[in-house]
């Protein structure tokens, strides 16, 4: 039996998610380039963006001026002051509210500190709405949130928010979204990721990993969180756990012990503890300063902290070597305090690499780190959190302004 092709209306509904996209993604683009990249011809175009900015999605306007005769085109830009998002980053020593309007601009943020207390649902969510309620309540009056979006530093249940496993703060199974979702009391489902996951997704829509349609991110907080793209899209695995890169075991017979039980886990012998053991600065140092504090006083010569380096950095290029072998990536993205520790360990890095990689494997790929800097689990949750309004922007829209 043949299968019956998708109608006119389905067909304009994609185009109108498709048109969205390029400019959310993209910026401002003229009508020409649009009609270009999806394939469509102009007064189809024309069409989507008259109906995309009768819904206040967008707005057209005439370019700069271009030194061409003739009649311009004109250019599409998203309503980034007219409709936002809320996006929250869950990190093991910071929580972070903002306000992410269309186009993925920030408009407005706050921050507060995040003590290591162990399994602290309940403070993390009062802290994180309570910063999320002025930034809410300070948007302009004729503006609308499409939707709420959240990074965690853990492993994430899929569809509803469930953190299954935080192994640096012992949270196992805690409501993290629909507790959210009932402190922000908005009416809007709360969207939750792993903050890798969502990393890796930031980059390559917005990042360094922008044309690449293989990569590896890897993210260091206290551990080390992974997120692979494979053909342009998240790797996730059967049950949407996948890509625990920080687990991965690379020292199995006297490696250190992991918050997840095991032992050697590349997290457990490039994470943060390890790098202030090796050091011999345990006892003063913690968090993104501390990582940063033994990098410097490499660079200023310490020897200790130059040998800890090296050490780590021979850990870690075993694990960006396997990965290599494994999945045979165009790009391996350094995000959070792995962007600092790649700084000054990439020799060693590159050197184990060149060591244990396959030549064919590692023969084009390039090692780089995050062009997003901090931001880049808040804007990936961000994107999240837009996702919906992307795929159907005009149902989405009736919706959340009903």
């Amino acid at each position: 039996m043949l299968k019956a092709g998708p109608s006119q209306e389905e067909i304009r509904q994609h185009n109108l998610g498709t048109l969205l996209r390029h400019v959310h993604l993209g910026g401002p683009v003229s009508r020409t380039v649009l009609a270009d990249r999806m394939g469509l011809n102009r007064s189809t175009i024309m069409a989507l963006t008259a109906e995309l900015t009768s819904a206040g999605l967008v707005r057209e306007e005439l370019p700069k001026e271009t030194g061409r005769a003739g009649r311009p085109s004109l250019v599409v830009r998203p309503e980034s002051d007219r409709v936002y998002v809320l996006a929250f980053d869950v990190a093991v020593d910071r929580l972070v509210a903002a306000r992410v309007g269309l186009g993925g601009k920030i408009l407005d943020r706050r921050e507060a500190v995040r003590a290591r207390a162990g399994a602290d649902l309940d403070d993390v969510v009062e802290v994180l709405a309570g910063l999320a309620r002025p930034i809410h309540r300070e948007a302009a009056p004729d503006s609308v949130c499409v939707g709420v979006g959240a990074a965690y530093c853990g492993m994430i249940r899929p569809g509803d928010g469930m953190v299954r496993f935080g192994p640096n703060m012992g949270w196992v199974d805690q409501a993290f979204g629909a507790e959210l979702g009932l402190r922000l009391g908005l009416g809007l489902p709360v969207s939750v990721g792993n903050e890798a996951h969502l990393g890796a997704l930031a980059e390559h829509e917005r990042g360094v990993g922008i044309g690449f349609a293989n990569l590896v991110y890897l993210h260091g907080d206290v551990g080390v969180g992974g997120g692979i793209i494979v053909g342009g899209k998240l790797l996730d695995g059967d049950g949407g756990y996948g890509c625990e890169l920080g687990h991965m075991i690379v020292n199995p017979y006297n490696g250190r012990p992991c918050g997840c039980g095991s032992r050697g886990c590349l997290e457990a012998e490039v994470g943060e503890q390890a790098l202030f053991d090796a050091a011999g600065r345990a006892s003063e140092l913690v968090g993104h300063d501390g990582i940063r504090a033994v990098v410097d006083a490499a660079d200023r010569g310490d020897l200790a902290a130059q040998n800890a380096l090296d050490r780590i950095g021979d850990w870690l290029g075993i694990g960006v070597a396997n990965l290599i072998n494994l999945f045979n990536p165009g790009l391996v993205i350094f995000g959070g305090m792995l962007r600092d520790i790649y700084r000054g360990s990439a020799a060693q890095v590159h050197r184990r690499v060149a060591a244990n990689g396959l030549v064919i494997s590692r023969e084009k790929v390039q090692l780089r780190t995050s062009a997003l800097g901090n931001d880049v689990t808040l804007i990936g949750a961000a994107e999240l959190a837009f996702s919906e309004i992307l795929a159907s922007p005009l149902e989405v829209l009736a919706r959340t302004t009903s």
